[in-house]
């Protein structure tokens, strides 16, 4: 005699519970030794896994972390495949749209939503980032660096594309620890508008939050080589110090700071007057734009009378983000700073917060002039655009973060490091 038409639904609801217990048992017995139940249903989540919807699931981001020749030539394949590039590209639209409900954006997106130790609670760190293009990279960024304990301002260029504004706009406006910045500014390359940028986020950040312990300047392009609780135990490692490059000014900079300079047709130009010294005397050294500095170090750029004046007097020179920062870490009575004398010179190798590769220090293995290994991907303006090939040696480094990224050019550079990230994230939770 066969089952009633209810009896069968009944037997099947039964059949695929027990299916779907029988899955989760064989995924629990694939975790590590002293991960429970608990873990598995909170946190497996959150890792990226091979069947996730995303063109570069195709490839083994294993084998390309451990440099196997096989894969990497097959990912440098597919990043020239206009179809592989075109199917990889998210548009601006994407991100419009997809905020409209910012809980489906960010479970979707596998953003992570609670503080993953008691560790990175309690040392929250603040985040400012400059952006004017390639919204997929700023997302990207974000969602790597996210955590809630955290702050992040983000500065775009007020003459970015409107689908820029308005894309990063709805995408910080789903977290309430990320904010766009309170006062743009139209940034010329090398002018002070640059550095006028990271003043309002960083004035932004130290007003909006009393908890966070070190700020750290990023730009859209920059991505992470450590988790946030790698980042945070690197931090308390320097007790209070701060790390960016620092050092004597090459003798082929020194009229960018001699000379008056001013902004004509959008570029910066001498204007054949020479520039009084510094005030107080200070020794102006060299560095670049983005540091890794405690919450005193911003207070005193800010608040300190020295500071102000090196401020004003920086306005007319030429890409004042190259010194200023590097001249603020070696006066007396800066929060972490050294002594200016030279032999307390830091380089950008040395210091931890980024790793560029730049084209002319570039070599083969064991070259007495090569600073590190050539560029596995492309350059642009003599920086190395990272190919999927960069990873291997990448990973390697004691930076923080890397710059350049491109996912319109390698996405397969970036989905592998994130991926990467992600699962040792939720391996240190053991």
């Amino acid at each position: 005699m066969p089952f009633p038409k209810q009896g069968w639904q009944l037997w099947l609801s039964y059949f695929i519970a027990v299916l779907g217990l029988l899955w989760m048992l064989s995924q629990l017995s694939q975790l590590k030794i002293g991960k429970s139940a608990a873990y598995f249903l909170r946190y497996q989540c959150l890792d990226y896994a091979n069947d996730d919807e995303s063109p570069e699931k195709v490839c083994n981001c294993s084998a390309i972390l451990q440099g196997e020749k096989e894969e990497l030539q097959k990912a440098k394949l597919l990043t020239i495949s206009k179809e592989f590039q075109k199917s990889a590209q998210v548009p601006d639209e994407y991100y419009i749209n997809a905020t409209q409900d910012c809980r489906k954006f960010k479970i979707t997106r596998k953003y992570i939503t609670f503080p993953l130790s008691k560790e990175e609670e309690e040392f929250p760190l603040a985040y400012s980032t400059v952006v004017h293009h390639k919204v997929q990279n700023c997302e990207q960024l974000l969602r790597a660096i996210y955590a809630p304990q955290n702050i992040y301002c983000v500065h775009v260029d007020k003459k970015a594309p409107a689908s820029v504004f308005i894309a990063i706009n709805a995408i910080t406006s789903c977290f309430p620890n990320v904010f766009m910045v309170s006062k743009a500014v139209n940034v010329v390359y090398a002018g002070w508008t640059r550095v006028q940028a990271d003043l309002n986020c960083m004035a932004d950040l130290y007003n909006t939050s009393t908890t966070w312990k070190y700020f750290i300047k990023l730009c859209g392009q920059d991505f992470p080589l450590k988790t946030n609780l790698e980042i945070v135990q690197a931090l308390r490692s320097l007790k209070g110090g701060n790390s960016l490059e620092s050092e004597e000014m090459p003798q082929g900079k020194k009229g960018r700071v001699t000379n008056v300079h001013k902004v004509v047709d959008g570029q910066m130009q001498r204007t054949g007057k020479t520039k009084d010294p510094a005030p107080f005397n200070l020794p102006i050294l060299s560095g670049n734009a983005y540091i890794v500095v405690n919450r005193g170090y911003v207070r005193s750029v800010l608040e300190d009378k020295r500071i102000q004046a090196l401020i004003e007097w920086a306005k007319d020179t030429y890409s004042p983000d190259e010194f200023l920062w590097a001249t603020i870490q070696r006066i007396p009575g800066v929060p972490g700073s050294t002594w200016p004398n030279r032999k307390f010179d830091t380089t950008d190798i040395n210091a931890i917060a980024r790793i560029v590769k730049w084209q002319g220090h570039e070599g083969s293995e064991g070259s007495l002039q090569a600073v590190y290994p050539e560029c596995k991907g492309h350059h642009v303006r003599s920086i190395c655009v990272y190919g999927a090939g960069d990873l291997q040696w990448l990973i390697e480094q004691h930076h923080l973060f890397a710059n350049k990224f491109d996912a319109d050019r390698d996405p397969i550079a970036i989905y592998c490091l994130e991926k990467y990230l992600r699962h040792k994230a939720l391996t240190e939770l053991d």
